[in-house]
């Protein structure tokens, strides 16, 4: 699998990867540091100790849409909670562990900016393609 955590699976099978390892990986659509408790073919288990991405919102098999019947809230795996995390998606990490806490403040933080950033660039695409209606009807009418 490629991507930002390719590595891992190669990493395990070399044995580069133990229990105790400080690691990062993916979980559904968030991604958390945490302790690599055991490995097994496809997954391995993580006990949380940081939020790096909070998880998204909403029914993520239709896209990003929010008229749907159930718009699922996610929460970010609890401190210390133990994981199923694909091994494909799991690297050791080496960085300094923030405190949980902090980092998931900072993750929901971030995550909500980034939103309200793309809600702007969504309600301005929005406005300037009925300005582009606007001049397309007078200029093409009903044809």
């Amino acid at each position: 699998m490629e991507g930002p955590y390719s590595q891992a699976t190669k990493q395990a099978a070399d044995g580069a990867l133990q229990p105790g390892d400080a690691v990062v990986a993916e979980y559904k659509t968030g991604v958390y540091i945490g302790e690599l408790v055991e490995l097994a073919p496809s997954k391995a288990k993580v006990r949380v100790q940081a939020v790096v991405k909070h998880p998204e919102q909403g029914n993520l098999h239709v896209g990003h849409r929010a008229d749907v019947s159930m718009f699922h809230q996610r929460r970010a795996l609890a401190h210390r909670e133990v994981a199923n995390m694909p091994l494909s998606s799991v690297q050791r990490y080496s960085g300094d562990i923030p405190r949980y806490a902090v980092s998931l403040k900072e993750a929901l933080t971030r995550t909500i900016a980034e939103l309200e950033e793309q809600a702007k660039w969504a309600l301005q695409s929005v406005e300037s393609l009925r300005e582009l209606q606007r001049e397309y009807e007078r200029q093409y009418g009903d044809e």
